[in-house]
């Protein structure tokens, strides 16, 4: 294919190299002379491993070169990707002005032009800019309608600065977001052979793709640094604690817990988050991230609350009152959190759970209900279907098998609160709320 790249920094500079070695013919732009220089004298303006040869490859083959002219660059290609730098301001917000005119540059040119013209945006953006910002000013520079008389997709990278050449011949992923299948095929062509998974999606999830993405690697190196902290303050090889953390493939290292949902509780997670937090401050060390788990773990179960008080109804009902489902387990609960703040508000609460058999509790859990919510006998109903009747809210707090065809069933005069996510194609029903969904 005929391609040209908007950017040629890092992901830019790589993106040319390595789609000419895939045996497209690329034209590079940049507003930088210097850099365009460089491409055409066959160097990388980036320093990055492999990508100088392939560069210095491709152009000597004929199937690289660099311009500074837009006009050049759109009039010969069919594809244009557009990779400039999205950098941060001051405030932490994330800087557009170089997508704005990069897109002013592209329009104005189009205008000239009446061929269609695919552009795919590579650059990292926040949901929304694509249809807040990129295809409005596409549109008004070129006087064309997006989708009609010129295609647009988002197509996030995956490349790492030192391992970017490896990375776009092997990528974990491709995501391309768009609002038309025959763009998207396009891309499946550019990207055919490469391994990993292809995901065609909206334009708003494939923005949002790469932020989850780099947020966890966040999150994960800090998990990391701070259970370092605290294995040195204990004497030990926090090495050799992470190497057997990271074998667990099943729990640690895998999808596991990594769906959006309600609140954690139980009779470990907290108990355990509070042992290692204890210590932690009794060695005086600081340990943010592991101290923040408590208090954001907190605010799932404020908004659950928020959510139902906002609805202006007095009688909720929840189905599932366990920790999870499949056990009659209410320590650390997180929903028996919420029921105990709405029956203190007044609010006519009823409950049903299959596992919890009030006859049948014994030991911790018999103490639990005792000193915590000693009037659930009053409250639990013998089945779901009384739970809905007896409620103008119905709320899911837990995964039951039972409870799927029960939602269905729900009148649509009721309003139903998911803490969990239960079943994927209710989130189209009017009467329907997702906690985080």
């Amino acid at each position: 294919m005929n391609i040209s790249v908007f950017g040629l920094g890092y992901v830019g500079a790589v993106t040319c190299g390595c789609l000419a070695k895939q045996g497209h013919t690329v034209i590079g732009v940049d507003v930088s002379q210097i850099k365009v220089d460089l491409i055409n004298g066959g160097h990388s303006p980036v320093v990055e491993p492999e990508i100088d040869e392939l560069i210095k490859e491709a152009v000597v083959a004929g199937r690289l070169r660099a311009v500074t002219d837009a006009l050049v660059a759109i009039s010969e290609t069919d594809i244009s990707f557009i990779s400039v730098g999205t950098p941060s301001q001051p405030n932490g917000n994330i800087e557009l002005r170089y997508i704005r005119q990069v897109c002013i540059e592209i329009g104005q040119t189009l205008k000239k032009t009446s061929k269609p013209h695919l552009i795919v945006v590579r650059s990292t953006m926040l949901p929304g800019s694509m249809r807040g910002l990129v295809i409005p000013t596409l549109e008004e520079y070129s006087g064309r309608k997006a989708g009609r008389d010129f295609s647009i997709c988002f197509n996030p990278e995956f490349l790492r600065e030192g391992t970017s050449v490896y990375d776009f011949f092997n990528p974990p992923k491709t995501v391309v977001g768009s609002d038309d299948p025959r763009t998207v095929g396009k891309l499946r062509e550019i990207y055919a052979g490469l391994p990993g998974p292809f995901f065609e999606t909206s334009i708003e999830v494939s923005e949002m793709v790469k932020y989850a993405d780099n947020s966890f690697h966040a999150v994960k190196i800090t998990f990391a640094n701070e259970i370092g902290l605290v294995c040195k303050s204990l004497g030990i090889d926090s090495h050799k604690v992470m190497d057997i953390f990271c074998e667990d493939r099943k729990l640690n290292i895998s999808s596991y817990y990594l769906k959006p949902g309600f609140a954690y509780g139980g009779s470990c997670l907290p108990k355990d988050v509070n042992a290692l937090l204890y210590h932690a401050k009794r060695m005086d060390l600081e340990v943010p991230l592991l101290q923040s788990l408590v208090a954001s773990n907190q605010k799932q179960v404020e908004s659950a609350i928020a959510r139902i008080t906002a609805m202006g109804k007095k009688r909720i009902g929840f189905l599932g009152f366990s920790f999870k489902a499949g056990t009659d387990d209410l320590r650390g609960s997180p929903v028996v959190q919420v029921i105990e703040t709405l029956a203190g508000k007044g609010y006519a609460i009823a409950l049903y759970d299959r596992n919890v058999q009030i006859a049948r509790l014994v030991g911790a859990n018999q103490s639990y209900v005792e000193q915590h919510i000693p009037h659930v006998a009053a409250l639990m109903k013998n089945t779901p279907q009384e739970v809905v009747a007896a409620s103008d809210i119905v709320v899911v707090g837990n995964s039951g098998d039972e409870f799927r065809e029960i939602i269905n069933g729900v009148p649509t005069d009721k309003l139903v609160l998911d803490l969990v996510r239960l079943d994927r194609e209710w989130t189209t029903k009017g009467n329907y709320i997702g906690l985080a969904w």
